[in-house]
């Protein structure tokens, strides 16, 4: 595991509360979560109480809220402390609401898990599972890519907790690796679902400013507002190229119109044949379509066609035509997933993958290396499975 072990950093959804408006209601029935249920509590510990929670050392501030490391003096666990700052005349935020009213009834071994809420007049104050690092992280400190076996075991995770909410008609709208969160063992699991909304309505718009530039789709950037789970699927293929290749595949700088150009480059230019619908969205230019010729995804991202199957799941999440993309329920069922035990696709939602004997981290390039240099490789090591 390496750097793993010694990260205390999370983002528990520092950052998202940040980008949309205040509401001025409280969150309805804001209590403890269920967690009560599934945990020793300690006689005299209530939940939903500041002073059952122990501030250790604060990880990450934003402008309306701060991340603190703790621990529950409940059940001594680790937790990690999401306090927001509360605007006497403008309430609680959009985001902490749906984000409260979301997670509540998310139970799924790869969603983050909400232990307990605490409101007072001055905060509000989200008590999430701690959780070590996150993916961003965890690629910063393994550059160049990742071992294709700790990419599958981490691809597989986030497929099945995306599997899962899709199927509670829940859109993250939100993926990218920051908010990926990966505990010292290897679980991953979503959080900081602020941007997160529950599509209940069939044909319900959206806005259409969702999703880091980076992992926003092309139907998205041009202005597209009735999009589904397929929205996920492509901020889900975008993390997929970056851990193999070891670096975003549309890294874009300028805004939208740079965004979609690096698109094209990779994807081909669309047209109405492949794309139903295309000239008909609001942001469509015909002069941005036609500049830009196709390059298969491995000229663009060659460490892909190093990995079997790789290349094949990607370009089936990252197509342009939306409803042309994979489920992530069919996804995990692709070829790239074959080297797994099949008991994986037996795991109960609420528990973890990594319970499946022989499931594991490898140790990653960078990892071993520095072993090497110290002398504390082990003369046998262990297989991933």
């Amino acid at each position: 595991m390496g750097d793993l072990l010694c990260v205390s950093a999370v983002r528990a959804g520092c950052c998202s509360c940040c980008s949309e408006g205040r509401g001025s209601q409280p969150i309805p029935g804001l209590q403890h979560t269920d967690a009560a249920s599934t945990v020793e509590q300690r006689p005299g510990m209530p939940f939903g109480a500041a002073t059952s929670y122990v501030h250790l050392e604060k990880l990450c501030e934003g402008s309306c809220a701060t991340v603190y490391k703790g621990i529950s003096r409940i059940n001594g666990q680790l937790v990690v402390l999401k306090v927001i700052r509360l605007e006497a005349e403008e309430g609680v935020p959009f985001t902490a609401v749906r984000e409260a009213s979301l997670l509540k009834h998310l139970k799924h071994a790869n969603v983050v898990l909400l232990h307990d809420i605490i409101q007072t007049k001055e905060t509000l104050t989200f008590v999430f599972e701690y959780m070590h690092t996150d993916l961003a992280q965890y690629m910063g400190q393994h550059p160049g890519g990742l071992h294709s076996c700790n990419v599958m075991l981490f691809m597989f995770q986030l497929l099945r907790g995306l599997a899962y909410i899709h199927q509670q008609h829940i859109l993250h709208r939100d993926l990218k690796p920051q908010n990926l969160l990966i505990s010292c063992l290897g679980e991953l699991k979503l959080a900081d679902f602020g941007l997160a909304r529950a599509k209940s309505i069939p044909r319900q718009t959206y806005s259409c400013e969702v999703a880091a530039l980076w992992y926003r789709p092309p139907d998205v950037l041009l202005g597209a507002t009735d999009y589904s789970s397929d929205l996920d699927i492509w901020s889900a293929g975008c993390i997929f190229v970056e851990m193999i290749q070891g670096q975003p595949i549309f890294a874009g700088t300028s805004g939208t119109h740079e965004q979609l150009l690096k698109i094209w480059e990779v994807l081909g230019v669309p047209t109405e044949d492949t794309w139903p619908g295309l000239s008909k969205l609001p942001n469509y230019d015909p002069e941005l379509v036609a500049s830009r010729r196709p390059q298969r995804l491995r000229v663009i991202c060659d460490r892909l066609s190093r990995v079997p199957g790789a290349e094949d799941l990607a370009s089936k999440m990252l197509t342009a035509f939306p409803r042309g993309r994979i489920s992530a329920q069919h996804a995990l069922l692709h070829g790239f997933f074959s080297p797994l035990p099949p008991q994986l696709y037996q795991v109960p939602a609420g528990q973890s993958v990594l319970t499946v004997p022989e499931v594991r981290l490898q140790p990653e390039m960078c990892d071993l290396f520095v072993s090497y240099r110290k002398g504390h490789l082990s003369q046998g090591s262990s297989k991933f499975w």
